[in-house]
């Protein structure tokens, strides 16, 4: 299958892109874009949006990469593809982070104290990480230190890493398992792995999560991340 490029202009020329895969996100980004740090140039992967998030993202300045794939994985590497920058920062496009908290994580990377940098999520605001979310992500970070020996304390939908390694890296999941490969992958590689703890928050009203927005979401999730782990 052809790599999916842009379908806007390159832009700014930074030395980091950030991409945020998004489905049906549009509420989320009329806030979020305006809010990224100007040293970050974005990224936008409509993974199938119905509500006009491709539009909004344009329209605020993001370079946008349609992805019909539907998978969390197919939307990050779509994004991957497109970057053109050393340094790439991936994180959620729901409102739950402030972009500003990417920062620290690229800064680690640049200064080569680690090869992939995860922002711990530390909730700020009731509700922001269901329980059921929390448990899955638990069980699944003690497999994976049981299979590699990587002690985490987040599967983490904010990270950076250079992006030429992480193509290397040869991550196959194309659906929620993409992040527990990584991980898997990453450790097998003997990658430094380094946490930040960032904030996190409640998703941005007008929005849903696929993957901990509803108990279905989050099984459907934890199937796939032990299919990755098997």
């Amino acid at each position: 299958m052809a790599e999916t490029r842009p379908e806007t202009g390159p832009g700014p020329d930074p030395e980091t892109d950030l991409v945020l895969p998004c489905r049906d996100e549009a509420a989320a980004l009329r806030e979020l874009l305006p809010r990224v740090p100007s040293s970050l140039s974005v990224i936008v992967v409509d993974n199938g949006s119905t509500d006009g998030t491709a539009d909004i993202a344009r329209a605020l300045g993001a370079r946008v990469v349609s992805e019909s794939r539907p998978g969390y994985g197919a939307a990050v590497h779509a994004g991957l593809l497109a970057a053109t920058a050393p340094y790439v920062v991936v994180m959620d496009g729901d409102g739950s982070f402030d972009p500003e908290a990417a920062l620290p994580l690229v800064d680690a990377i640049r200064r080569d104290e680690a090869d992939l940098a995860l922002g711990c999520r530390r909730p700020v605001t009731p509700g922001a990480q269901p329980w059921h979310a929390r448990v899955g992500n638990r069980l699944v970070l003690r497999a994976l230190r049981r299979r590699t020996g990587l002690r985490v304390r987040d599967i983490a939908p904010l990270r950076a890493a250079r992006r030429e390694a992480l193509l290397e890296l040869g991550v196959e999941d194309r659906r929620s398992g993409y992040p527990v490969e990584l991980l898997d992958r990453a450790a097998r590689a003997g990658w430094r792995v380094h946490e930040i703890d960032v904030d996190y928050h409640l998703r941005t009203a007008g929005t849903r999560s696929k993957v901990s927005g509803s108990v279905r979401g989050s099984l459907r999730a934890a199937y796939d991340f032990w299919r990755v782990l098997a």
